[in-house]
């Protein structure tokens, strides 16, 4: 089969994804074989890759936000048949035992493994996936639509949560992405306001086309303080700026797995009851309450396309910002 496989961390600059012929990989007894159809992109695939992140494994074959079709299954299997449509996103297995996984936050699991991090992922031919770890999908989405649900949509919508907005607040979005226009979306069905903090004018007219109240850049200063914010961008220096506007009892979510140091702050950016908290990875119940609300609303899910042996400019045209909405990497029809 083919993949794009890492064998060395590099600049994304530099083409570190190589073409691999690899052996298709024989699924266990709960495991599902997939047939990867699409696979989204992130900014978490380039910290991987240029080793933001410490290596877990290589050679690598990255990729979270897969969408596929059942090739086969373990004889356990039980709630999926050969032929469905699944996805597959970051959170890849828990132990299911520790207090974090019995209390609802297995998202923190000690022992937990990721897709495209510790395990193999979706830039090939073939993925493995334990059965509980897999999704079914809407039926409206299609797989180039649906991919970037799997990781900007639910990180995008458990930012959302952290964030304590609640229906009608003012709410701060900082960078506008993948996961950013997905959030406003949301944000704005729940009848928020929106303001949208981004360098980019293609980025802000896209926010003001998917309902944000107000755009400009991150030292522009909205209307009004904001109840809530999220940062997107992986820029610490964001946090002071985000904190200027939030007001009192205001929360800042930073949507991040890797940031850039955080300037020192002064006490009375933090006063008056602001929060600033992180938020790590998600739960299996963020996706599926993040499937089921992005049927309902619907979300316009805004995507630009590219081969599966094109990762490496997809990835740097990321790193650019040069990407409206999402990108998906188009493995198969």
């Amino acid at each position: 089969m083919r993949t794009m496989t890492l064998r060395k961390n590099a600049p994304i600059s530099d083409h570190p994804l190589t073409v691999v012929d690899s052996t298709e990989p024989t699924p266990g007894l709960h495991e599902l074989l997939l047939r990867v159809q699409t696979c989204g992109i992130c900014h978490t695939d380039l910290h991987i890759i240029e080793g933001e992140l410490a290596p877990q494994k290589l050679p690598l074959i990255p990729g979270h936000q897969i969408v596929a079709k059942v090739a086969a299954t373990g004889s356990e299997v039980t709630r999926f048949l050969q032929g469905d449509r699944v996805g597959v996103p970051w959170l890849n297995q828990t132990c299911g035992a520790c207090k974090f996984c019995s209390s609802g936050r297995e998202n923190l699991c000690d022992q937990a493994r990721f897709t495209g991090y510790h395990v193999d992922g979706g830039f090939a031919d073939y993925a493995v996936i334990h059965e509980d770890f897999a999704y079914a999908f809407p039926e409206r989405f299609d797989e180039v639509h649906a991919a970037p649900l799997l990781c900007a949509g639910v990180i995008g919508y458990r930012s959302l949560r952290l964030s304590n907005i609640q229906p009608g607040g003012r709410l701060g979005l900082f960078g506008f992405g993948a996961s950013a226009h997905l959030a406003c979306q949301i944000a704005v069905h729940w009848g928020c306001e929106v303001a949208v903090f981004t360098r980019s004018p293609e980025h802000r007219r896209l926010a003001e086309k998917l309902g944000a109240s107000w755009t400009g850049n991150s030292d522009s200063q909205p209307p009004h303080q904001l109840d809530s914010a999220i940062l997107f961008a992986p820029v610490g220096n964001l946090v002071h700026s985000a904190l200027t506007m939030l007001d009192k009892g205001g929360t800042l979510a930073i949507n991040a797995i890797h940031l850039s140091p955080i300037p020192e702050l002064t006490y009375t950016q933090l006063y008056y009851e602001r929060t600033i908290r992180s938020v790590a990875n998600s739960t299996r119940q963020d996706v599926n309450e993040l499937l089921q609300l992005a049927a309902a609303i619907p979300l316009n899910v805004e995507t630009e396309v590219f081969a599966l042996t094109d990762a490496n400019r997809a990835l740097r045209l990321l790193k650019e910002s040069k990407i409206q909405g999402a990108g998906v990497l188009v493995v198969s029809e």
